[in-house]
């Protein structure tokens, strides 16, 4: 029987992740995942294809969305008080253009110092009304598509017996940064054809594979690019029609409630993998 075995929601796009043993599901995700952006001076969101050390950056929600509190090596930790009523700016994720609310000046200087350059920190403004892609539509605060990325373990078994055999260390299942991690299903990539899944009191809805990039060779550790793995394996058995590697699978939210880990993974419905 398969089951929920990590839950982790990203707060700020790009940054470490927080592990739950317990978590809403809202229409957009995990509650509070990617709400949060660094931005450029222009508005263009940060990630880490070109600045891996936001991979450094822990951040932490606390008083229900109220507080942002921010760690990263080197630099005193900054709590603050989220500010969802301000003026909205333009912000830009990978060529799309949002809204974003500024959270001040302390935390423009914080990232700025951390990362290196001039970078400021907004938060998804409450009228966010994205439409996200796929088969199943949705919507997602600040994240590169869809609400929810889910990996399973029998996946990621499978790119270690890859490596292995090029003689290489296995790799954390951080560097794929799903927000839910399934074990129990015994066949590799069984999440590509699990079209409606319903776990607990929530469902979700197929949208697309997720097609992978260079945030998958940085080391969650390390804030540090760490050479061609595992993008290089990958590209010899998990090529995507639409070009590019695919690895894990989006979903849309189509019932919200609570996801809790250990609660039985139920697909209701199952399609052809779109590989």
């Amino acid at each position: 029987m398969a089951s929920v075995v990590e839950l982790t929601y990203y707060p700020i796009k790009g940054c470490a992740g927080t592990s739950a043993h317990e978590a809403p599901l809202t229409p957009a995700g995990l509650a509070h995942d990617r709400s949060f952006l660094v931005v450029s001076e222009e508005g263009v969101g940060r990630t880490q294809r070109r600045d891996p050390r936001l991979a450094l950056v822990r951040p932490t929600v606390g008083d229900g969305g109220e507080r942002l509190t921010v760690h990263a090596p080197g630099v005193e930790a900054l709590d603050l008080r989220v500010d969802t009523a301000g003026d909205r700016r333009k912000v830009e994720v990978l060529g799309k253009v949002y809204r974003g609310i500024d959270q001040g000046d302390a935390a423009a200087a914080w990232f700025t110092e951390v990362l290196g350059a001039p970078s400021r920190l907004v938060r998804v403004p409450p009228e966010h009304d994205r439409v996200t892609d796929g088969r199943t539509p949705g919507t997602s605060a600040y994240a590169d598509s869809c609400a929810l990325h889910v990996v399973s373990r029998a996946t990621l078994d499978l790119l270690h017996r890859k490596l292995a055999e090029r003689g290489l260390p296995p790799l954390p299942m951080d560097r794929f940064r799903p927000n839910i991690v399934v074990d129990g299903w015994d066949a590799p990539h069984t999440e590509d054809r699990a079209h409606r899944i319903r776990i607990g009191d929530t469902e979700l809805g197929y949208a697309k594979l997720a097609v992978r990039c260079v945030v998958t060779t940085v080391d969650q550790g390390t804030g540090a690019k760490a050479g061609p793995e595992p993008l290089r394996t990958l590209a010899d058995y998990r090529r995507a029609a639409q070009g590019g590697v695919a690895y894990g699978t989006k979903y849309a939210v189509l019932r919200t409630g609570t996801l809790s880990v250990g609660d039985t993974v139920d697909v209701t419905s199952w399609g052809e993998s779109e590989l």
